[in-house]
């Protein structure tokens, strides 16, 4: 089995070879076709996230030891199964859904598996697909991607799946309803799609790169600003004659939440679903003056992850912009996310 591995912290990956796994039990080896590439797998590589405050959440308090292969976007072709595993066959061609809990206690045993205090996830817990094969526990988490790109599929495993989930807090939403998305990544575009096929809501989608708001322009979205500017919340005040219902900030900074939560009418509700990481500063006597709601999502569950391919196998989801590389340019692709370069998904092939 050939993967890319970090070897230490904050250092480019590293090709290493080793023996490629057998599945046992319920387990099922899945032979690699694409694997997307996540601005969170910049903060795996680093091994920390940034809490604010000079706090940090580091990955090895948490229990992933190195070596560590990264990616959790993986689409493949099952090639092996254990003596146990069912409704499953050699030759499926399935999307692996990574957000696995310990599958032992009581929350993951209720179905809750993203509550889980001891996540076994695929690409960021335990080893994922920057490689040319993956271990998937059980056959629940292949998902059937008929009639959809294998290059797009693997992007709704997180993508797909965290935009949907976020969504789905703030539903419903009218045709009288603002939708702020702050961030048009590929998580950020991947909503304006989703958005469409889920809410009649008016969309307005906020970055600070021109390039990414043309492209929310060209998915649908009804209006975009660049959320940097000095009059960003006036503007917007403006144009939503009071303030969005509900807005979803993919990027996950001070600034970024600082503005959706400004921009929220009385009622509305601000969702952080980016980890790009510092401290968020509330007034708080104008949270409930203003009867809002700041939450948190993360990824989304099994069932969400069906409800999702649902909608875009009935191509009621437009696709995203992708671009495939090379496994051994991951290294290049990963710092191209680093600085911004990167318009949508890329995906690695091994």
């Amino acid at each position: 089995m050939h993967s890319w591995q970090i070897i230490d912290w904050g250092e480019p990956l590293q090709a290493r070879d080793m023996d490629t796994p057998e599945p046992t039990g319920t387990e099922v080896l899945v032979k690699v076709a694409a694997c997307g590439i996540c601005h969170s797998d910049l903060h795996i590589r680093d091994g920390y996230f940034d809490l604010g405050g000079g706090k940090r959440l580091t990955l090895g308090d948490r229990g992933v030891d190195l070596p560590f292969t990264m990616g959790h976007e993986v689409v493949g072709e099952v090639v092996a199964v254990g003596s146990e595993a069912e409704d499953i066959a050699v030759g499926d061609k399935r999307i692996v859904y990574p957000w696995i809990g310990c599958r032992e206690c009581a929350v993951c045993e209720r179905g809750d598996e993203l509550f889980c205090d001891r996540m076994k996830s695929i690409g960021a817990r335990v080893d994922g697909g920057y490689s040319d094969h993956v271990i998937v526990p059980h056959a629940k988490y292949l998902i059937d991607y008929t009639g959809v790109a294998t290059d797009l599929a693997c992007t709704y495993a997180c993508s797909g799946i965290t935009a949907y989930s976020a969504l789905k807090k703030l539903m419903p939403l009218t045709s009288d309803d603002w939708l702020l998305i702050t961030g048009a990544g590929g998580v950020g575009l991947s909503a304006v799609h989703i958005a469409q096929a889920m809410t009649d809501a008016k969309i307005v989608v906020a970055d600070i790169d021109g390039t990414k708001r043309a492209a929310a322009r060209q998915s649908g979205a009804t209006e975009t600003m660049d959320n940097a500017e000095p009059d960003a919340i006036r503007r917007i005040m403006r144009l939503t004659k009071g303030g969005v219902a509900g807005g979803i900030d993919f990027v996950g900074a001070p600034e970024s939440s600082d503005f959706g939560v400004n921009a929220l009418r009385k009622g509305g509700t601000h969702v952080i679903v980016g980890l790009y990481g510092g401290a968020l500063e509330l007034s708080l006597p104008l949270v409930p003056m203003k009867q809002i709601t700041v939450r948190g999502s993360y990824v989304g569950t099994l069932s969400e992850m069906a409800e999702l391919m649902a909608l875009v196998s009935a191509g009621k989801v437009a696709p995203i912009p992708v671009r495939a590389r090379p496994l051994a340019e991951v290294n290049e692709a990963l710092d191209d996310l680093k600085q911004g370069r990167v318009l949508g998904r890329v995906v690695i092939h091994p």
